[in-house]
């Protein structure tokens, strides 16, 4: 099954890391956080990969290019007969990743039709290059084959950005909650999609989180899996300090070691 990952975005809000390289290759523990994802699916058994590039794409591409010369030891055999030989292996080696182009200022939703031709006629999942979560991938995907829908998003209970205060009529604060989780879900991304879901995709300006998921709800085609473990975006620079921190605490919720 095809995970497709959206990675081009500008990343703009993380520009202290991102104006020299895109944010799918931001370090969280000397490995940029795409491979964090990756290894997240991979060590569920989803490891065919097609990556939506965009602001500076090539720097993904030539990673990738450079995947064994960087995580094996080598010989290299000087002269007519040239030759590289690794010497060792990793944990990726059966993984399969497609790098397409799908355009510097193309929108989510675009960016997933351009790469139509890459996702077979059948069940494939989509997230985002830039979260880290402790879903159980086969559990999600259980869920959205049990409801027969064309999308199934997963959520999470975010937490409160401010604490919360309970006041009386004499403006009396009877208790004080530094920050909670609200009530609310929100999306984590970490979607599955049937092929239904091109249909409702547009041009390069289309933002899939408004009118074709918006469209999908009001028809009664969305579905929310529950995430109630780890979920963490990294858009700012403190929200990367933190997922870096996890993962050198020994603490990462994530973590794939092997």
């Amino acid at each position: 099954m095809k995970v497709v990952v959206l990675c081009g975005g500008l990343g703009t809000r993380l520009r202290e890391e991102t104006e020299f390289r895109p944010k799918p290759l931001v370090d969280i523990g000397g490995r940029p956080i795409l491979w964090h994802i990756m290894k997240w699916y991979g060590h569920q058994g989803f490891k065919d990969f097609v990556l939506c590039l965009g602001y500076k794409g090539s720097m993904i591409k030539e990673y990738f290019l450079n995947y064994e010369a960087m995580n094996n030891d080598f010989t290299v055999c000087l002269g007519k007969a040239s030759e590289i030989r690794f010497n060792g292996h990793h944990g990726e080696e059966d993984y399969q990743v497609t790098l397409a182009d799908t355009g510097q200022d193309t929108m989510t939703g675009g960016r997933l039709a351009r790469v139509r031709r890459y996702v077979p006629n059948e069940t494939f999942m989509l997230t985002y290059g830039d979260g880290l979560a402790d879903v159980d991938i086969r559990q999600l995907l259980a869920f959205h084959k049990s409801h027969g829908k064309i999308a199934t998003v997963t959520t999470f209970r975010p937490i409160s950005r401010f604490g919360i205060l309970n006041i009386d009529h004499e403006k009396q604060v009877s208790s004080f909650i530094e920050k909670p989780k609200t009530d609310a879900w929100a999306s984590a991304g970490f979607f599955v999609f049937e092929p239904a879901v091109f249909d409702y995709l547009g041009g390069e300006d289309c933002i899939l989180e408004k009118e074709p998921l918006e469209r999908l709800a009001a028809e009664g085609q969305l579905m929310a899996y529950h995430h109630v473990g780890f979920f963490q975006a990294m858009d700012t620079y403190r929200e990367y300090q933190v997922l870096d921190d996890l993962w050198k605490s020994g603490e990462a919720p994530w973590a794939v070691r092997e």
